[in-house]
């Protein structure tokens, strides 16, 4: 079986017993350096998965690991029929790595899981309960026991909620949700952390359920404080792109609007001054200066990002279509392959 190749990458995956073309549940599994961990979440993940009633496959995204995780992998292949593995020649990030899977995978439902085991398998059918009920369209864990970063972890998801407004208690965590939410998805770096708020966004429902957090099991996190001004950065860019990112005239022009108004006033002023007072004043006629190039600069920068919008829109549409051909193409070759 050989799946999709992204580009920038490659992709491969050992013959395995035949399956569906299309399965329940597909649990994305990113993994840098993670030989150690994947032999146990694989034994874990078979218990969780023997009892159930939806059909899951587990797809590990090896994102450029330098250890011996792809050796691991093809091994474990050989021992669990519902494992797929796809790899990437660099490491390319979280997000990517949950765009190639989703390319990759089979399920109507996608799982975004860890490889540290930090979350045990034994949670996925719980997270993907309530969307296989049709009660929601994405289910998120929040995290139940200690953690190192629980206080940057409150101020993050504090700040989330003020600002998007969305009332979940913790956005960046292990989530299930259904395909089509990806495609909504901007592929930029670390914004699957807001993939909950740009969901909702869109009108997709939104429930979360409590989620055992565990020691890692071996190996070292990916992730130190210097990530915390990027997420700060981020928050703020999800922000502006949910708000204005469709009409940035609105932000733009409303801002240069108020910026020539204030130069019209501030002119008058100067001519009242000027008129009534027999006196000139310099610096009322920098403001108005100022404020009228400024409020015509943000103007132009509106009516710029409209036609930026409109791109983006566009090509949005095409890599939407894109994937959908790619994916066709792939359970093609599964089922030409399978028979």
């Amino acid at each position: 079986m050989t799946a999709i190749a992204p580009p920038g990458g490659f992709a491969d995956t050992r013959p395995r017993t035949a399956s569906p073309a299309t399965l329940d549940v597909s649990v994305l599994v990113p993994a840098k350096d993670e030989a150690e961990n994947l032999p146990l979440f694989m034994e874990l993940a078979e218990a969780a998965f023997a009892d159930e009633a939806a059909v899951f496959e587990v797809l590990v995204i090896d994102d450029g690991s330098s250890d011996n995780t792809w050796q691991v992998l093809q091994e474990l292949q050989q021992r669990y029929p519902f494992l797929r593995s796809v790899r990437h020649r660099t490491q390319r990030g979280i997000a990517e790595a949950l765009r190639t899977g989703s390319l990759n995978a089979r399920g109507e439902v996608l799982v975004f899981y860890p490889a540290d085991l930090q979350f045990k398998p034994e949670d996925i059918p719980r997270l993907v309960a309530p969307i296989l009920r049709d009660e929601a369209d994405m289910v998120t864990g929040y995290k139940q026991g200690k953690y190192e970063k629980a206080f940057v972890s409150r101020i993050y998801n504090g700040l989330s909620r003020r600002l998007f407004r969305v009332s979940v208690r913790d956005l960046n965590n292990v989530k299930a949700y259904r395909r089509e939410i990806m495609a909504a998805l901007p592929m930029r770096p670390d914004w699957h952390r807001y993939m909950i708020v740009i969901a909702a966004s869109q009108g997709y429902t939104v429930s979360e359920i409590p989620v055992p957090l565990y020691p890692r099991n071996a190996g070292r996190s990916k992730f130190g404080i210097g990530r915390i001004p990027i997420g700060v950065l981020d928050m703020l860019a999800v922000w502006f792109e949910l708000r204005f990112g469709q009409k940035p005239l609105l932000a733009f022009g409303m801002l240069g609007a108020a910026l020539f108004a204030v130069g019209v006033l501030t002119g008058l002023v100067a001519v009242g001054v000027r008129v009534f007072g027999g006196v000139g004043y310099r610096p009322l006629l920098t403001l108005v200066e100022t404020c009228l190039l400024l409020g015509s600069v943000f103007f132009a920068t509106g009516l710029l990002g409209e036609q930026i919008a409109q791109g983006r829109a566009e090509m949005r549409d095409m890599r939407r279509a894109l994937d959908e051909v790619l994916a066709e193409r792939s359970a093609a070759r599964d089922t030409t392959r399978d028979d």
